[in-house]
């Protein structure tokens, strides 16, 4: 007959004589780092608020002068001349149509190209082409900008399809050079959006007999949407705010009208002219810097509420 015996776990006597293991020492290095971590996010919503502080007060005084329903309904836009007009939509429009062109450019292209990082590149070309798609981030806007207009504009005019050929300035030009602006963004946060999803998805996607691309199309990119629709909206508010490109090729002339041929103005484009010019501080033409900048924070804020409704909506969990 076998017996069993019980026997009593012994700890070391290292370990018992040292009361900070007992005790639990104090992590006075992680408190640390809690607290940076701590100050960063702080610095953010600190910035955001000043933003806002900023932009108020001259708006308010804006709006004292100027109605609202004028400024936000009105077809022409000339706040500086004699006699002014104050409605935005010209501004509007010109912002939405070269937005439009770019994200023609940015969001199929950016897509694919993650998509094909992700799932169709050997690690050896993914190690080498997505810095050097990334490098195109890098380029400065004003560099883009003659680009646009040097480059770009010339093709335009030769390849435009119906009547006349557009302009040296047009809204197509800047848009279509702001989509490759933006496309390394769209292109670097799905591929990361994509490499999150579990390997045992794909794998078992595979042993089903799925190709390549039903796995990419039905299992990685429906997977991978929640970090793909915020890497769209992240691009989109990019393109919304951007000034050099628009201001150097798409041309200053507030312009109401959906041709991308036309030379436009966008909102960025008429606070970074406005801004530079030779206006008393206090005056209306003056304050309208602040009331388009206050409708330009409004935009991209709903902007990124939607995006964190749609992020949560199709969020996916894995454990």
């Amino acid at each position: 007959m076998i017996t069993g015996s019980s026997t009593a776990l012994q700890i070391p006597g290292s370990l018992t004589s040292d009361p900070g293991i007992l005790r639990g020492r104090p992590r006075h290095g992680e408190r640390v780092v809690i607290g940076i971590l701590f100050l960063c996010a702080a610095l953010s919503v600190v910035v955001t608020i000043g933003i806002v502080l900023s932009l108020i007060p001259p708006t308010v005084e804006f709006f004292q002068e100027v109605d609202l329903g004028e400024f936000l309904t009105g077809t022409e836009w000339a706040p500086l001349f004699t006699p002014p007009k104050f409605g935005v939509l010209p501004i509007v429009a010109g912002t939405l149509v070269v937005t439009v062109c770019a994200i023609a450019i940015a969001l199929p292209f950016g897509l694919g190209t993650a998509v094909f990082l992700s799932e169709y590149a050997r690690p050896r070309i993914r190690k080498w082409l997505k810095p050097m798609i990334e490098v195109l981030a890098g380029i400065p806007t004003v560099v883009y900008g003659y680009f646009a207009l040097k480059f770009v504009s010339p093709y335009v005019q030769d390849l435009w399809p119906i009547g006349d050929p557009p302009g040296v300035f047009n809204a197509l030009s800047a848009g279509l050079v702001m989509g490759i602006m933006i496309l390394p963004m769209v292109a670097s946060l799905s591929e990361d959006a994509l490499a999150a999803v579990p390997a045992g998805l794909r794998e078992g996607a595979y042993a089903l007999g799925s190709s390549k691309f039903e796995v990419a199309s039905r299992v990685s990119v429906p997977a991978a949407l929640s970090g793909i629709v915020a890497a769209f909206v992240l691009a989109v508010s990019r393109a919304v705010g951007e000034t050099m490109i628009v201001l150097i090729a798409a041309g200053g002339t507030p312009n109401l009208t959906w041709n991308p041929g036309e030379a436009m103005q966008t909102m960025t484009a008429f606070i970074a002219a406005a801004g530079t010019g030779d206006l008393s501080q206090g005056s209306t033409g003056y304050q309208t810097i602040f009331a388009v900048g206050s409708l330009l924070f409004v935009v991209t804020f709903f902007m990124n509420v939607f995006s964190n409704r749609v992020v949560r909506r199709f969020r996916e969990v894995y454990e």
